[in-house]
């Protein structure tokens, strides 16, 4: 018998790489409903648009209240009554992709739950004290927040003992799991559309005078997208760099803007190709969980100057896909600029390197594993 299949993702306001993964998710079970935290469907594809979606009352309450477009996020300490409350009875399956609360969605008895894991709640685990300083309310906001978080952890390792099984998009994110859970994880890496960023043309054969160079990064404190702004700013660093991308940071990083330093913002599919097409290469500054952003520049023939740390490494390779630095200053990262103005790079090796994630083979390994879960005996 078929099984009956729910899928339950934080929240849908923005496609990033989370919503790639819903979409891959999608695909696989094209029957079932998402239920999700709270819904835009203008901030989503057209794909993900057309499916059921299903809300709970943190989406009505954001819509009644006068929080702005993400001001949802404040009503953080109700995110896990809301996804306890998802009306999952009658399912056989659950499926959740998680950066922060759907795997504590209550799947019901016999039914399996598998839990795709982008992160853990970064905010309340190791990135804490990058977030708080940005809380409003001052020294109460601040242990108003401290105090939510401790909360908020005790609740997040007894949810995640609900899971059947976790599955991790990085060597990375599967030592963290180990590390806040006490749990294993199998690791699939995201799917990367390699095919959409295989339309970009290569770059000329002889360097720009002027190169631009791209970052790609929703601006908020972990991404430190300060680092390239900073490095950039440096006396004698040739070149432009975007930066493209939207979020709390960016009023403060416009004032560190030097004249060679764009932030353009959100932009469209189309823009984002072509800035891919002038770029001479993509800078990554974060200590990310994965790194959607680095696969897709390799799938467009371009080198990426990475954090030596994290999921990025995963994809980048120091002088054959791209350039590492090891400190978090802008400092190393000029010095890794430099280093890649001395190194070639082929793009037909980079577009290469990106395939082993392509979408379709994330699709067959998730598929492939999940069938194997629901074959195997289960415990009460």
């Amino acid at each position: 018998m078929t099984p009956r299949v729910a899928i339950v993702h934080d929240w849908l306001v923005s496609m990033r790489g989370a919503e790639r993964v819903l979409e891959s998710l999608c695909r696989l079970y094209p029957r079932a409903p998402v239920f999700t935290l709270r819904y835009d469907p203008r901030a989503v594809s057209a794909e993900l648009a057309a499916r059921d979606v299903r809300t709970t009352f943190i989406d009505r309450l954001a819509r009644r209240l006068p929080l702005g477009r993400a001001g949802f996020r404040l009503l953080l300490p109700l995110f896990p009554r809301a996804i306890e409350s998802l009306p999952l009875g009658g399912f056989d399956l659950v499926v959740s992709s998680s950066h922060a609360v759907a795997k504590g969605a209550v799947a019901p008895p016999g039914a399996l739950h598998v839990s795709y894991v982008h992160s853990p709640m970064r905010y309340i685990w190791e990135a804490a004290d990058d977030y708080a300083p940005s809380v409003p309310g001052g020294v109460l906001g601040r242990a108003a927040f401290a105090a939510l978080s401790r909360r908020l952890r005790r609740w997040d390792v007894a949810a995640t003992a609900r899971v059947s099984t976790l599955v991790a998009n990085s060597l990375y994110t599967r030592t963290r799991i180990r590390r806040v859970y006490d749990r294993d994880a199998e690791v699939i890496e995201p799917p990367v559309d390699a095919a959409r960023f295989a339309r970009v043309p290569d770059p000329p054969a002889a360097p720009e005078a002027d190169p631009l160079y791209l970052c790609v990064s929703a601006l908020v404190p972990y991404k430190r997208v300060e680092l390239a702004v900073r490095a950039f700013a440096a006396p004698g660093r040739r070149g432009r760099l975007v930066v493209v991308g939207d979020g709390p940071e960016r009023a403060r990083l416009a004032r560190l803007c030097g004249p060679n330093v764009e932030l353009r913002g959100r932009v469209g599919d189309d823009e984002l190709l072509a800035l891919y097409a002038q770029s001479r290469a993509v800078i990554h500054p974060a200590l990310d969980d994965f790194g959607i952003v680095p696969v897709e520049a390799l799938a467009a023939g371009r080198p990426v100057v990475a954090f030596a740390a994290g999921g990025a490494l995963d994809s980048v390779r120091d002088g054959e896909t791209g350039v590492l630095f090891a400190e978090p200053t802008p400092e190393a990262l000029g010095a890794a600029l430099d280093r890649l103005e001395r190194t070639s790079f082929a793009p037909a090796r980079l577009r290469a390197a990106a395939r082993r994630f392509d979408r379709a083979t994330f699709e067959q390994r998730f598929g492939a594993l999940v069938e194997a879960r629901l074959s195997a005996p289960r415990g009460p």
